[in-house]
């Protein structure tokens, strides 16, 4: 559970500082997170209306 604990920290300290140091190589990331989970929510909204239709 220890490890657990200290593994979470770790990574939470990583990303602030990944935050911090390459501000605009974070937002592009995120933004190409947003943009991917976008597009499989209008695939997956096409295919149901295709199904459905």
């Amino acid at each position: 559970m220890q490890v657990k604990k200290v593994l979470t920290y770790a990574a939470i300290a990583f990303v602030c500082f990944y935050l911090y140091s390459q501000p605009h190589a974070a937002a592009a990331a995120v933004k190409g997170v947003f943009e991917t989970v976008n597009t499989g929510a209008s695939r997956l909204a096409t295919f149901f209306t295709s199904v459905l239709g």
